[in-house]
């Protein structure tokens, strides 16, 4: 990743915090990495005294104190947004990250109680698709992640114990899932029927996922 943004949903501390260590010792350094707060994110880097390269939002979901916390930013890029626009707050950060070149996006704090913007924040996904970036969310118990075919996945490296798929806008043609407890050959995948391939386990050292047309949702979970 070269890329973290902080969004304002769950956000667990202990997880977070060594993610974004081991994301930067990946990256090369702390100066190699984008950091980025969109909107109550900016909150949250507060109380872990870290301090991000850009902040973005409309602000208005600040606490009072965020926002007395804002305004004593200095040498850092502030972009105030207008409440009335288009894209949500994480959306317009995702964005920003990709026009300074961001070409891999972890979003933290994706996730949360509402489900609106859940179902928001996974349309990124598409988005960074479309323009040859890839975005993950992720949280303590979750790594969602479009992938493309010829995907493989080792075992002593994945998320979670369990692995579940779903197609993204359309059927998923050809599938195949190799390595797994629970195989799927040349299958034709379906809102409908995604079912088949939820709670799945890798069982050998390395496993693959191939298919032949669509776009295909991964999501590694931890119980």
């Amino acid at each position: 990743m070269d890329a973290v943004i902080v969004s304002g949903g769950d956000i667990q501390d202990d997880f977070a915090l060594r993610f974004l260590e081991e994301t930067s010792a990946a990256a090369g350094g702390r100066d190699k990495l984008l950091l980025v707060a969109a909107d109550r994110g900016l909150e949250w880097l507060k109380r872990q005294n870290l301090a991000p390269d850009l902040v973005v939002g409309d602000f208005d979901s600040l606490s009072p104190e965020g926002l007395a916390y804002l305004e004593t930013l200095r040498n850092m890029e502030i972009v105030r947004l207008k409440p009335e626009k288009d894209d949500s707050d994480t959306q317009s950060a995702a964005l920003l990250a990709m026009d300074r070149g961001a070409r891999e996006i972890a979003i933290l704090g994706a996730m949360g109680r509402r489900l609106d913007h859940l179902l928001g924040n996974l349309g990124l996904l598409s988005l960074g698709e479309d323009r040859g970036v890839k975005i993950v969310l992720v949280d303590s118990r979750n790594y969602v992640a479009l992938i493309p075919s010829g995907t493989i996945l080792k075992k002593q490296e994945q998320f979670g114990r369990y692995v579940s798929f779903f197609p993204v806008g359309g059927k998923v043609t050809g599938l195949m899932l190799e390595g797994f407890k629970y195989r799927f050959r040349r299958g034709e995948l379906t809102v409908s029927d995604s079912g088949l391939t939820v709670s799945n386990e890798i069982v050998e050292d390395t496993a693959r996922v191939t298919y032949e047309s669509g776009s295909l949702l991964m999501i590694m979970s931890r119980d």
